[in-house]
């Protein structure tokens, strides 16, 4: 009996197609969006934790941890100051320390940070655990005038091997202060990364140097020799020896008594990021639930301003043999029916979106968003909005079980 309610129930809906159409995708949308804030958030988390690891320390001029990760790891924002060449030797001289990859950063190509570095940030540079960056095309720069490109920079812009190209000054998509005199050649392109990496152009801190015209006190210098020691640089990636020497070398840099300088914990940082968006996603979240009451209550509404339109399709039902019990799982199973397809159109919906989106995001903004495959949370979302759905048929069924009673097998419009 209770399979030919269901197959009644599917009846009845599509005899009202149009009406259940507009309830179901009323539902799809509101779990669309409940399912994409959580998935976009705990996707973003992921991407961002991936960015990079193994590093112990950033090092840069006195600032806010949030803030030198940003723009050192992230590209977002600017620096405060500059560390001093100086104070780098020494720091990265310091017992303990295994590595160090200076970063000198304030320039841009067409909208895209300008990165200078040694070749240490090839070697040490890693994320996404313990990978490491490796070149798609050619090799990494040994000239002043050589630079190579993050993936998405040579796609985006068209670039291949030979090419030369301006660097400007600023971080614009346009700039007015271009370094025509001075142009890069490209001599390598790194393989995609899905990290802010891919829309970074990389060029020696000599080059930089060269390019803002800095390097002429060592023209008497032999042509050959490239160790050149830039004034200052923007900020530093450090690894220890041993992880217990982590805290007492950041100690030891916070009171740097040279110049104010600021070490943070990359693992630190971002958590001091999540506590600062929090109450952000917090309110993404409280909306998308309160977006999916709607749709819900969207299916209440359906199905209540039916009740009387329906009262004669009650009575005959009961005149065909139909129990009140009948005709108040009728309703409910309606209700079930429409809440569960709103909710695995929702699901088809999100994931279909994330996955079309994913390209773009990680285009615009270097982060390969890692947006997991179905699992629980999916799961307990469609079981959750289906069930909320039952329990708001319960007012229409109540109210058809109550007019089938007073009705019984006449038809009273």
């Amino acid at each position: 009996m209770r399979f030919m309610i269901v197959q009644l129930a599917l009846k009845s809906l599509a005899n009202r197609r149009m009406s259940a159409l507009f309830t179901i995708l009323a539902v799809a949308l509101s779990v669309c969006l409940f399912l994409g804030v959580e998935k976009v958030r705990t996707g973003a988390r992921a991407s961002f934790e991936m960015t990079i690891s193994d590093t112990d320390l950033i090092v840069g001029a006195r600032s806010s941890s949030i803030n030198l990760l940003l723009y050192t790891v992230f590209r977002i924002g600017d620096p405060t100051g500059g560390v001093s060449w100086e104070s780098y030797e020494q720091i990265a001289n310091a017992p303990g320390v295994a590595w160090t990859v200076p970063l000198s950063l304030g320039d841009s190509h067409r909208g895209y940070r300008v990165i200078g570095t040694t070749e240490a940030y090839l070697e040490r540079y890693k994320y996404a655990g313990d990978q490491s960056l490796r070149l798609s095309q050619g090799g990494w720069f040994a000239e002043p005038d050589e630079v190579v490109l993050g993936a998405e920079v040579a796609r985006a812009l068209e670039y291949g091997l030979g090419q030369e190209i301006v660097l400007a000054h600023g971080v614009g998509a346009v700039s007015f202060a271009e370094h025509d005199n001075y142009p890069f050649r490209i001599v390598g392109i790194l393989a995609p990364t899905g990290t802010p990496v891919d829309r970074s152009v990389h060029v020696s801190l000599e080059g930089l140097d060269a390019m803002h015209g800095l390097v002429e006190a060592h023209e008497d210098e032999d042509e050959h020799d490239h160790s050149h020691e830039p004034q200052q640089i923007s900020a530093f990636l450090l690894g220890m020896d041993s992880p217990v020497q982590i805290l007492r070398i950041q100690r030891q840099i916070n009171t740097y008594p040279a110049e104010a300088l600021s070490a943070v914990i990359p693992g630190v940082a971002l958590s001091q990021l999540w506590t600062v968006i929090g109450a952000g996603e917090r309110a993404l979240q409280a909306i998308s639930v309160f977006v999916v009451l709607v749709g819900l209550i969207s299916v209440l509404t359906s199905l209540s301003s039916s009740v009387n339109e329906r009262r004669r399709e009650m009575s005959i039902l009961r005149a065909v043999g139909a129990r009140p019990a009948h005709v108040f799982g009728l309703i409910v199973s309606e209700t079930l029916i429409l809440s569960l397809a709103g909710a695995l159109g929702g699901f088809v919906i999100v994931h279909t979106l994330l996955m079309g989106l994913t390209g773009w995001v990680a285009s615009q903004y270097g982060l390969s968003v890692q947006l997991a495959g179905p699992g629980l949370m999916d799961v307990l979302t469609i079981a959750g909005v289906t069930i909320a759905g039952g329990v708001m048929g319960l007012l229409p069924a109540w109210r058809s079980l109550r007019l089938s009673l007073t009705d019984g097998l006449s038809i009273r419009l």
